[in-house]
């Protein structure tokens, strides 16, 4: 990986991650409408980089939050197949960790919509945690959340990206114990990233019916927006989850109608398409101010 593939840092590293930075200025303008977030992970580079750009452009005009740019990774061991079937596509077309931080920085120029880099640990290793971070912000990257690193293995990690004023997002799962969501908050900025179940990523038919025990359980922890995630899919999930969460993230989904899709201008209407139902339930829904503690 050369160092010509990657943007150059053009501004000066930002201390820490700035309160009104894009994620927390979007999840302030949903709390003050009373409306459920919806974050949209896309695999970066499925089918190429450039039917991404014009994908997450779609979805973000559709009505999508907050984007996460999936990095391809060769074993992709949380995700379910339709992910894992994306990111070997990606890979076979030659999409790499500098081709996205590319991809952001083109995007940024069109979109202030939030940006999420979503990785495994060893891709971001293999760069270095210092030159990722800062090539990151540089591009225009709002935030980083890795699937594999832990808040006890993140210390280096979290430093590295706080330098540059990026969001460090961590996953809690139910079952995460007290003490280790108590740690789990503590390292995370921008918003907490809640795994709806145990098991890997993938469509579903019904959410768990302790989903709102676990919720509450974690806001005990953090006033940090919740995003839920595994197995969002249907308007009807995302209906019900309004007085649960702050945001539903929709993965699986979003890839399974880029895959079925003929070309990137078919992939980038099905995603919007199906962004824009989510949403009309979102705006819908359940509001989450019913749901509001003190």
């Amino acid at each position: 990986m050369s160092d010509a593939a990657i943007p150059k840092p053009g501004v000066a590293p930002q201390p820490a991650p700035r309160a009104n930075g894009r994620i927390a200025r979007r999840f302030r303008e949903l709390a003050d409408a009373g409306e459920l977030g919806l974050v949209a992970y896309i695999t970066a580079g499925d089918p190429s980089l450039e039917a991404t750009e014009k994908i997450v452009l779609a979805a973000a005009e559709a009505g999508a939050d907050v984007i996460e740019l999936g990095v391809p990774f060769s074993d992709p061991v949380a995700d379910g197949p339709t992910i894992q079937r994306a990111s070997d596509r990606a890979l076979r077309g030659g999409t790499t960790l500098a081709g996205v931080l590319q991809l952001v920085e083109r995007l940024r120029t069109r979109s202030e919509v939030p940006l999420v880099i979503f990785s495994y640990f060893n891709p971001i290793l293999q760069m270095g945690l210092a030159k990722f971070a800062e090539a990151a912000a540089a591009a225009g990257a709002d935030g980083v959340l890795l699937t594999d690193v832990t808040p006890d293995e993140g210390d280096d990690y979290r430093a590295a990206m706080r330098a540059c004023g990026l969001d460090t997002i961590f996953l809690a799962a139910p079952t995460s114990t007290d003490a280790r969501l108590e740690k789990i908050t503590e390292f995370s900025s921008g918003f907490l990233y809640l795994i709806s179940r145990t098991g890997v990523t993938g469509a579903r038919e019904a959410l768990p019916e302790d989903l709102p025990a676990l919720a509450r359980r974690v806001r005990r922890f953090t006033k940090l927006p919740l995003a839920v995630g595994f197995g969002i899919s249907q308007p009807a999930h995302v209906s019900v989850l309004g007085g649960i969460a702050d945001a539903a993230v929709v993965g699986s989904a979003l890839v399974a109608e880029i895959e079925k899709a003929a070309d990137a201008k078919q992939a980038a209407e099905n995603v919007a398409a199906r962004i824009r139902a989510l949403k009309r339930a979102a705006r819908e829904g359940l509001s989450r101010r019913s749901a509001k503690t003190d």
